[in-house]
């Protein structure tokens, strides 16, 4: 039977930005004591968002983990008090100067090793409203997807918030 884990210390190593890491030191079910590094961070959200003629709309940024260039769902840090939906909609407007209608969310954690709530907004019937603005540290390249191709991306790993991408997929039925 599983059993949790008890914990016995936790001590900030490192924080910058929204990141914290944390040690942390349990006892776990077999009495052996063991650390774990767990990375916490404010929630985030992204969206999956459908333009009018059924286009997914991505941004297209370096990421300096993968050390790579990917297709990323628009989306960011959810501000303290504000509501994820709000959050995510907020983001595609300013990544991609795209508005919509939120049909649906949903949640997932990020790894088991975060503590990090993500959410995935649903938008259609999605429309250029603005023009992109983006903060001084983004560089991104707006594009628009075919569902086919979207799915295809997702499929390969080649896309970050695979997590939400799949979600939003299932949700709209498109994961076939």
């Amino acid at each position: 039977m599983i059993k949790r884990w008890r914990e016995l210390s936790r001590e900030e190593v490192f924080k910058k930005y929204s990141w914290l890491i944390q040690k942390r030191i349990y006892t776990l079910p077999s009495g052996e004591k063991a650390d774990y590094y767990i990375r916490t961070a404010g929630a985030g959200a992204c969206v999956l968002a459908v333009t009018e003629d059924n286009k997914v709309i991505t941004v297209k940024q370096y990421r300096p983990g993968p050390d790579e260039i990917y297709n990323e769902l628009p989306g960011g840090f959810v501000e303290i008090n504000e509501d994820p939906i709000k959050a995510g909609m907020r983001e595609l407007k300013e990544e991609t100067g795209y508005s919509g209608t939120v049909i649906w969310s949903g949640q997932w954690q990020n790894d088991a090793y975060t503590q990090q709530d993500r959410h995935i907004i649903v938008a259609i019937n999605c429309k250029k409203v603005i023009e992109q603005k983006l903060d001084s540290t983004e560089f991104a390249e707006l594009e628009l997807l075919s569902i086919k191709d979207f799915v295809n991306e997702a499929r390969s790993g080649e896309l970050t918030d695979t997590a939400g991408a799949m979600l939003g997929l299932d949700y709209l039925g498109l994961l076939k």
